[in-house]
C-alpha cells in the first residue's frame, strides 16, 4: 500500500496498492484494465475470463455441498409430495421479502398450498415470534420454512416443535452456538459448514435451497413440467445488492445474471417500478446502483414505515393494474420515509456533537420514540459523515431497538453478537458492516460503554481515519470514452467490487459553479484538453469554497474521481465524477 495524499480538502487519505505500476504513464485503456484487475488480485486469463464474463453456471456448486441441505430438502419435499401446507417465514427487509418471494413463487407455481408471513418492524421485531407462529400453526400449516432469519430463534422453533410444526431454517446470519432443534438448519455461517460461501444474502442461500429442491422433485416425477429457475435470479439480485453483500465470486454472477432477467421486464411488478423509476428512455437498462438507490429503497419503504406485504405482492402481481396501484403505495411510503428521515436526521447529528467533541472512537445516539425505519439509514449517513462506527436507536416503553453501520476494520457484526451473549442485548444480528440490536432502557449505557471498548479493542485504541483505496493513478489524456465502455466490463459494482477509482494528474481548474441545491459542475484545463466535471453533495465543504473562488483558476490539482459517459443532444463525450481535491 501506498499513500498518495495524507489529508485532502475532505480529509482523507489517498491509498493506492503500490505494485511498482506507474499508472501515470499508463494511458492505453488495455493497460489500464489489466492493471485495476491486477490491483483487485485478478490476474491469469482463467481468472479474468471468470471475472468478466460471470455465469453462475461456472461458480455455483452443487447445492448439497451446504450442511444440512439433504435433510432440509428431503423434508421439504416429503411435505409437498404429501400435499401439506407450507409457511414461509421471511423479514420485512429486501433480502428477506426476495427470499420469501423466491420459494413462494415456485411453491405456488408447482400448486403447493403455501403462504408467508412478514413480521411487522414496529409491532413484531426481528425474527422468529411465537405469536405468529400460533397463528401459522392455527392455520393448518404443517411445515415452516424461514427464509433470511431463524437461526437465532432457539425458543420459538421450540415452541413450533412441540405443537407439531416441522421447521426448516434457512439462514445467513451468524449463529449462536447454540442451534435451534429444528427439522434441518441450512445456513453456510455455522461453524460446521464447509461450503466456503459465507458471502451469501439470505436469498442466496434460499436460491440454493430452491434448485436442491427443484432436483429432488424432478427426481421423484412430481414436477409436471419444468421451472426455469433462471427466471428468479433477479429476486436473488434485488436482495443480493439491498443487503450489501460483497459483489464477488457467485454474488457478481448472481447479480450479473438477474441484471440481465430485470431487463427483460418479465416480472410485472418490478416492470412497472422500473418504468416508474427510469423514465429517461435512453437509460433504461437498469444497473446494481438502480437496485440500490432506486428500487431497494421503495421495496425496503413497506417495511420500514409498516408491513412489507407490499413490496412482497408486487414482486408476486401476475398484473399490471394490481402493481401500479402497489408502486403507489410504495412510492408514497418512500416519500413518508424520506420527510420522517430528514426530522430525526437532524435530531441524531445535534446529539452526535458530543460524542465527536469527545474524541470517541464510536456513535451511539438514541432518541424517544424516533421512527424505527430509518435507524439504518441514519447510522450509515452518520458513519459517513463522522468515519466512526455507528449505532442509532429509538427509545420507546423502556426498550430501544436500532441499527449499526461500521468502517472498515471493525466487525459490527461480532461487537454485536458478543453483547447478545453477556445479556447486554435482549435480541441482535448482522454482519461485519451492518447490524440490528435490541436491548432493555435501563442497559442503555452499559451497551454504550462495551460498543466503546469493543471498537477501540478492533482498532487497537486507534482513531479510524477515512482513507479512499485507490485503483489507478493516470495522466489525464487516459481518460476518454474508450476507456469508459472497457470499465462497464468490471460492472456491476457494489460492496466488495467498487466503481473504480483514479487519481488523475496534470489538471488545473478552468471554471465552476453551483448547480442545484447541492452540487457542484465545471470544466478542467488537461492535456487531453477541456474535460467536463461535476460533484454531488459539496455544497458547505472546503471542496466547494475552492472550486468557486475565480483566485483558484488555472491553479494545478489532483483529481480523485470516477469517470462516466455524458450525452447531451446525441454527443457523447467524458465526464468526470468529482469526489474528492488535493494540491498538486
Amino acid at each position: 500500500m501506498r499513500r498518495i495524499v495524507e489529508k485532502s480538502m475532505l480529509g482523507n487519505a489517498w491509498t493506492v496498492l503500490d505494485d511498482n505500476i506507474d499508472g501515470k504513464i499508463a494511458t492505453d485503456t488495455q493497460t489500464l484494465i489489466e492493471n485495476i484487475l491486477k490491483k483487485r488480485g485478478i490476474e491469469g486469463d482463467e481468472k479474468v475470463e471468470k471475472f468478466l464474463h460471470p455465469s453462475i453456471k461456472n461458480y455455483m456448486p452443487d447445492p448439497f455441498v451446504l450442511k444440512d441441505m439433504e435433510r432440509a430438502i428431503n423434508v421439504i419435499a416429503d411435505s409437498i409430495c404429501n400435499g401439506e401446507k407450507i409457511a414461509i417465514y421471511g423479514d420485512y427487509d429486501v433480502d428477506g421479502i426476495t427470499s420469501t418471494a423466491v420459494l413462494v413463487k415456485y411453491l405456488k407455481a408447482i400448486n403447493v398450498d403455501v403462504s408467508s408471513h412478514l413480521p411487522t418492524r414496529e409491532g413484531e421485531g426481528y425474527g422468529l415470534n411465537i405469536p405468529a407462529i400460533e397463528q401459522i400453526i392455527e392455520s393448518g400449516v404443517k411445515l415452516m420454512i424461514t427464509v433470511d432469519c431463524g437461526i437465532s430463534g432457539v425458543k420459538e422453533v421450540a415452541f413450533a416443535k412441540e405443537h407439531g410444526l416441522k421447521v426448516v431454517i434457512t439462514d445467513h446470519h451468524i449463529p449462536d452456538r447454540v442451534l435451534p432443534d429444528a427439522d434441518a438448519v441450512v445456513n453456510p455461517k455455522r461453524e460446521d459448514d464447509t461450503s466456503g460461501l459465507t458471502y451469501l444474502a439470505g436469498v442466496g442461500v434460499a436460491f440454493f435451497t430452491l434448485v436442491a429442491l427443484n432436483r429432488e422433485l424432478r427426481n421423484r416425477h412430481f414436477l409436471k413440467e419444468e421451472i426455469n429457475l433462471m427466471d428468479y435470479v433477479d429476486f436473488v439480485a434485488l436482495g443480493t445488492v439491498c443487503d450489501t453483500m460483497p459483489l464477488i465470486e457467485l454474488n457478481r454472477a448472481f447479480v450479473a445474471s438477474g441484471l440481465k432477467v430485470l431487463n427483460k421486464k418479465q416480472n410485472v411488478g418490478l416492470k412497472v417500478l422500473i418504468e416508474t423509476i427510469k423514465t429517461n428512455k435512453k437509460q433504461c437498462n437498469v444497473t446494481a446502483y438502480d437496485i440500490g438507490f432506486g428500487i431497494g429503497p421503495r421495496l425496503n419503504a413497506a417495511g420500514r414505515l409498516d408491513s412489507a406485504v407490499p413490496a412482497l405482492n408486487l414482486l408476486l402481481a401476475d398484473n399490471e393494474s394490481e402493481a401500479y396501484g402497489l408502486v403507489q403505495i410504495l412510492n408514497d411510503m418512500n416519500q413518508q420515509r424520506i420527510n420522517q428521515q430528514e426530522v430525526v436526521m437532524r435530531e441524531a447529528i445535534e446529539q452526535s456533537q458530543q460524542y465527536i467533541k469527545a474524541g470517541k472512537k464510536s456513535l451511539f445516539v438514541c432518541g424517544d420514540n424516533w421512527h424505527g425505519g430509518v435507524m439504518g439509514i441514519i447510522a450509515g449517513r452518520l458513519k459517513e459523515k463522522n468515519h466512526i462506527p455507528t449505532c442509532v436507536a429509538t427509545k420507546k416503553d423502556g426498550i430501544i431497538n436500532g441499527s449499526g453501520r461500521s468502517v472498515n476494520n471493525v466487525d459490527l457484526g461480532k461487537i454485536i453478537h458478543e453483547a447478545l451473549s453477556l445479556g447486554i442485548l435482549s435480541e441482535g444480528g448482522g454482519h461485519a458492516a451492518a447490524a440490528g440490536f435490541t436491548l432493555s432502557a435501563d442497559k442503555e449505557q452499559e451497551f454504550r460503554d462495551f460498543f466503546e471498548k469493543s471498537v477501540n479493542e478492533q482498532l487497537n485504541g486507534e482513531m479510524p481515519q477515512p482513507e479512499i483505496y485507490v485503483d489507478m493513478e493516470m495522466d489525464a489524456r487516459g481518460a476518454t470514452l474508450d476507456l469508459v465502455e472497457n470499465l462497464s466490463q468490471l460492472a456491476p459494482f457494489g460492496q466488495g467490487n467498487q466503481e473504480p477509482v483514479f487519481v488523475l494528474y496534470g489538471a488545473t481548474l478552468k471554471y465552476a459553479t453551483q448547480m442545484g441545491t447541492d452540487h457542484v459542475r465545471g470544466t478542467l484545463t488537461t492535456s487531453l484538453g477541456v474535460l467536463d466535471f461535476v460533484g454531488f453533495n459539496l455544497i458547505k465543504t472546503p471542496i466547494y469554497d475552492f472550486l468557486l473562488d475565480d483566485a483558484n483558476n488555472n491553479r494545478p490539482i489532483k483529481i480523485l474521481c470516477k469517470i462516466k459517459e455524458n450525452e447531451y443532444n446525441n454527443h457523447k463525450k467524458t465526464q468526470l465524477v468529482l469526489e474528492d481535491i488535493a494540491d498538486e
